[in-house]
């Protein structure tokens, strides 16, 4: 095991530090083997892969829900947590009793310049599978990064703190977020105060994944200068995911996506959510608080999901000018605002199931424009919360529904206005 302060983790199967010019190239397969690390979860399986899992040995939980590859990783979390509330520092050979359940990630480059991974097939991870850490200067394409849906912690592209980043010609195919952003914390490489800026992702497809392209959930240490665009995501739990709480956060801005193709998304089409995971206590004062905002989403194709778009601030800090123009969504509820300030929504094609088309809790200055809805649709939009103000419906289908907008009592009545 490693240590930075009381964080300890097994060594990165690949693994590199303070390097230049580092490549991993060819066609070949790389595989991690994670069977033999990784739990899983009985409610992600069939009856005959877990029949399955349970013949191959390891032990099941008590209640009969997860299954793990030994009973040193089944009590290795819980020994963790009695280490640390016996010491305030434990010491690395101490932690060695929970080397079974602290899972290695695959491929670490850490405080690393020019990195490319050009060609290979990383398959079948323990935990994350390639993580670009604290670099510089990073190129992934023409890569396949493939673990099995349903296991635990197997996220496939993690760009940790890095700036200079180009992905490309990519598939990923995981059990939790594909192609993730973690502005974690500044680089050790320069002295500014963003973590993750100037990042490319192109022509990538994603197959499974907890979401298609991530940013957070760490993100206070601020990311700017994001493209993505030209990209499929196809059965994934989330589209574009946007996440963060109140210990986690940071300013995420200057993010641009355009031209996304998706399929059969299990949640949200598009999701900014500041209350990830329930929100934690902030301890750390108005630096941990997130801030997400100058995002433009631009040309979306989504054929099936729960939710069109969630966008979900705080009330301390609203998500911020966000434009999202010239997308056609089928899903089963609309678009929800909470907490928002700013937001743009034009050129939309909604064909939603049940609901009201657009939700709108204590959000500003919000502009609904050239909006499509089904015939059938109930109530075009509802407005709730005492900050709610200033919400414009321009060239709408408004009243194509049996009610254009209703709302509670503690809405001022000129804070809707239709045209």
């Amino acid at each position: 095991a490693r240590s930075k302060s009381t964080s300890y983790k097994c060594m990165p199967m690949i693994y590199g530090n303070k390097l230049e010019n580092v490549s991993i190239t060819g066609k070949g397969i790389i595989n991690g083997n994670g069977q033999y690390w990784r739990p899983l979860k009985k409610e992600k399986t069939t009856e005959k892969q877990w029949k399955e899992f349970v013949r191959s040995g390891g032990v099941v939980s008590s209640d009969g829900k997860m299954w793990w590859p030994s009973k040193e990783a089944m009590n290795g979390d819980e020994y963790v947590k009695n280490l640390r509330k016996e010491k305030k520092k434990p010491l690395p050979e101490e932690f060695a009793g929970a080397r079974e359940f602290l899972r290695s990630p695959m491929v670490v480059f850490e405080n690393c310049n020019r990195i490319l991974l050009d060609g290979p097939t990383f398959t079948n991870a323990p935990g994350w599978t390639l993580q670009p850490a604290q670099s510089e200067n990073v190129v992934i394409r023409n890569v396949s990064v493939l673990n099995p849906w349903w296991g635990q912690n197997t996220d496939g592209i993690d760009i940790n703190s890095c700036r200079n980043v180009l992905i490309y010609n990519t598939t990923v195919d995981v059990g939790d977020d594909a192609i993730c952003v973690k502005p974690g914390k500044r680089s050790e490489l320069r002295n500014d105060k963003t973590a993750c800026e100037n990042i490319i992702v192109a022509d990538c497809i994603v197959y499974h994944g907890h979401g298609g392209f991530v940013i957070g959930s760490e993100s206070y240490g601020g990311a700017r200068n994001i493209s993505v665009k030209n990209c499929t995501f196809i059965g994934t739990d989330v589209g574009l995911r946007f996440k963060s709480a109140k210990d986690r956060g940071g300013i995420v801005e200057n993010v641009f996506v355009d031209g996304i193709q998706m399929k059969d998304i299990a949640n949200e089409a598009i999701l900014f959510d500041m209350v990830y995971d329930g929100n934690g206590d902030n301890d750390n004062g108005a630096e941990r608080i997130p801030r997400f905002r100058d995002c433009t989403i631009s040309n979306i194709v989504c054929d099936g999901a729960s939710d069109a778009v969630l966008i979900r601030g705080i009330p301390e800090m609203a998500v911020q000018n966000i434009h999202i123009t010239n997308m056609s969504v089928v899903s089963e509820k609309g678009i929800f605002l909470q907490d928002a300030n700013e937001i743009e929504l034009q050129n939309i094609t909604l064909s939603l199931r049940s609901g009201p088309a657009f939700t709108v809790n204590d959000a500003a200055h919000i502009q609904i424009r050239n909006i499509t809805i089904p015939k059938t649709t109930e109530l075009f939009l509802t407005a709730t919360g005492k900050r709610t103000t200033n919400i414009n419906m321009l060239k709408t289908d408004g009243e194509k529904a049996k009610k254009i907008f209703e709302m509670t009592p503690e809405v001022n009545a000129s804070s809707i206005v239709v045209q």
